[in-house]
């Protein structure tokens, strides 16, 4: 990537910084001081690793001390001088997001709903697919690139594809549970969805996205001709409660900045994210560097980590009721959430029911999604060899899930009453 720009950057990523770097940091100090254990035969390894355990033991023994630990210590400066000058490429480089912005044709506070068929010229009487991102990240996940966007591949489809942008929480906003966003934003958008297609929508909801568009579907069947939800999680215990165990180790001081600020900060968030895998960001940045900046590659790593890093904050209830009603007590998989008063039970869903399980996710662990498969007795489930963030802007994507998922939208009878 070259010497480091001393300009001002244009971005201030990875976020937050200071976390991916110590990360770094103390994998770096970690190995020269694993080096020493090494080196006496008292470093743990796995099973199937003792051949290879065995030989380095015997490299480490023949080996002069001063010179590896110089050399350790030559080639942690050299990891970092990559690293650093990474992220200063990518704060420096030139690519920009720039996408023709589909018509807006609802709106209701910071959230509005892009009608893709009209910027792409769908066919008239197009079935019309309700596309609902997570409230967490931003919704052009969905239309990230020309080459890279699931929201334009289906217009190629012949479907009609309207996206539930839902901004940034404005100061009303801040206060909203997800009961509102359910039962006032979605409801609202789905109402205009179904309006402007003069009949019943299919709903699509994506991660977080999906437990929106679930109690949507089951209190107005007659208006959803059929659901979809990508990479969903509903049984938040199924991985072993790993991730509940991250949450409420900190439920402390979560309380306190819902408390105080009302809201779970980006920053925080994609802390929490960065606890699933705290050195990704080093083994990415460092595969970056090894990139033309001015390569299709490159601009492709940028434009998906500035949309890893433009998220949104996360209202204060609503961050209330994921972190302690769904990762603490999996309300959703044991029968106890509710929305306006009324339990969630996928299983009462009468329209056609889709699920698709990506089996390299890492966020929503497969089981916690496939949970779902198991609640609905005529759900179908896809399992594409892809991850969570994946199956919307890997290059496999199109083949491997965009095909299948548009011929199995295509092939609904939105006609058929479901109520």
């Amino acid at each position: 990537m070259g010497p480091q720009n001393l300009s001002a950057p244009a971005r201030t990523g990875p976020r937050p910084l200071p976390l991916h770097l110590g990360a770094a940091m103390m994998m770096w100090q970690s190995s020269l001081a694993a080096l020493q254990i090494a080196r006496h035969g008292l470093l743990p390894w796995k099973a199937p690793l003792d051949a290879k355990a065995a030989t380095l033991q015997n490299d480490l023994e023949a080996a002069n001390p001063d010179t590896l630990t110089a050399a350790l210590g030559a080639e942690t400066s050299r990891r970092a001088e990559t690293f650093l000058s990474a992220i200063d490429a990518y704060q420096h480089h030139p690519y920009r997001r720039r996408m023709k912005e589909p018509p807006v044709i609802w709106s209701a506070g910071a959230a509005r709903l892009l009608d893709y068929g009209a910027l792409a010229g769908a066919s008239p009487g197009a079935p019309v697919v309700l596309l609902v991102p997570s409230l967490i990240n931003r919704a052009y996940i969905l239309d990230l690139q020309p080459r890279r966007s699931f929201a334009r591949y289906l217009v190629r489809r012949g479907l009609r594809p309207m996206l539930l942008d839902w901004g940034t929480p404005g100061a009303d906003e801040q206060t909203y549970g997800l009961d509102d966003y359910i039962l006032t934003v979605l409801n609202g958008a789905l109402s205009a969805a179904c309006k402007a297609g003069g009949g019943p929508v299919a709903l699509l909801g994506y991660c977080m996205g999906g437990l929106l568009t679930l109690p949507a579907a089951l209190a107005r069947p007659s208006d959803v001709a059929a659901l979809v939800n990508l990479a969903t999680p509903w049984d938040f215990h199924a991985d072993g409660g790993v991730q509940r165990d991250m949450v409420m180790a900190m439920s402390g001081p979560f309380r306190q900045v819902l408390g105080g600020l009302g809201n779970m900060p980006v920053d925080l968030l994609q802390a929490m994210f960065a606890g699933l895998d705290p050195l990704l960001a080093l083994r990415k940045f460092t595969a970056f560097a090894a990139l033309e900046s001015d390569s299709a590659q490159a601009r492709n790593f940028v434009a998906l980590e500035d949309w890893l890093n433009d998220g949104v904050p996360l209202a204060g209830p609503v961050a209330d009721a994921c972190l302690f009603a769904w990762y603490g007590e999996n309300q959703t998989a044991q029968g106890n959430w509710q929305v306006g008063g009324k339990p969630v039970r996928p299983e009462a869903l009468t329209m056609p029911f889709l699920n698709v399980v990506p089996s390299s996710d890492r966020i929503v662990p497969p089981n916690s999604a496939l949970a779902l498969s198991d609640c609905v007795p005529h759900a179908e489930t896809l399992r594409p060899s892809l991850g969570h963030i994946g199956m919307m802007v890997s290059p496999r994507a199109p083949r491997e899930l965009w095909r299948d998922l548009a011929d199995w939208l295509r092939a609904v009878d939105f006609g058929a009453p479901h109520g």
